[in-house]
């Protein structure tokens, strides 16, 4: 009885372990996002001397097809010389990309979000040094049926200069892959919805659906022109007051 026992009890453990082994991935898929990218991002405001300030978004996120939930990276680098001085990060969405939260970050009122845009956040980074990154962690949601878009600009403190804008770039598939548990969406690619009735599986292969290289590049000119729309919330209605 009592080695019969014993061999029930480490039956157990083992069963235990493994299943443990096995959520772990699971829960640490939001953080695990690969490599960041600054793609489509440009400076706009000159910035101090010394100063060089970039934003990075990672290449790939994955969308939860059931909830429409995913985990986004936002970074924000001071690649220069010298310290940044106070900025801010701002964190935008459009289209079926919303925005939901960013950590320690303050929500942008609806009346003060830039035309075209859902949704947003404001985040006081105060001061990076030489070399120096701070990272946000955003909850989003994306709605596969459309396309989605998200910006990141990097302002002074007080809004009235906008040194680097990153986006607004989309986060998108060619591939829809709407029977899988979720869909993996890459940097700087146009989404492509799935089509009503969109049951069907995706392709393989060479028949597997490509982003024409026109649309490629209308999406590259249609990201070097966003900054000019950017001007439109660089000088926030309040400031007006």
């Amino acid at each position: 009885m009592s080695s019969r026992r014993t061999t029930t009890i480490a039956g157990s453990l083992v069963a235990a372990s493994f299943s443990a082994v096995m959520i772990l991935p699971f829960t640490a898929a939001a953080d695990d996002e690969g490599p960041q990218s600054s793609k489509g991002g440009k400076a706009v405001d000159e910035a101090p001397a010394g100063v060089e300030l970039t934003t990075t978004l990672p290449e790939k996120i994955s969308v939860d097809n059931k909830s429409e939930e995913t985990a986004i990276t936002a970074t924000v680098k001071n690649e220069g010389t010298k310290e940044s001085g106070e900025i801010r990060l701002l964190v935008v969405g459009f289209d079926g990309l919303t925005v939901n939260n960013v950590q320690g970050c303050s929500e942008i009122a609806e009346g003060d979000l830039p035309e075209g845009s859902n949704s947003g956040f404001a985040c006081a980074v105060d001061n990076l040094a030489a070399g120096d990154s701070k990272s946000y962690d955003v909850e989003a949601t994306y709605d596969l049926s459309k396309t989605g878009k998200i910006c990141l600009p990097v302002q002074t403190a007080s809004g009235d200069k906008t040194y680097w804008q990153q986006g607004p770039v989309p986060f998108g598939t060619t591939n829809p892959s709407p029977n899988a548990p979720a869909t993996p969406l890459l940097l700087g690619t146009d989404n492509q919805p799935v089509a009503p009735g969109g049951d069907e599986l995706p392709k393989t292969g060479v028949e597997r659906d490509v982003l024409p290289l026109g649309a490629a590049g209308a999406a590259l000119i249609a990201a070097g022109a966003a900054g000019l729309w950017w001007s439109q919330f660089r000088r926030p209605v309040r400031q007006e007051r």
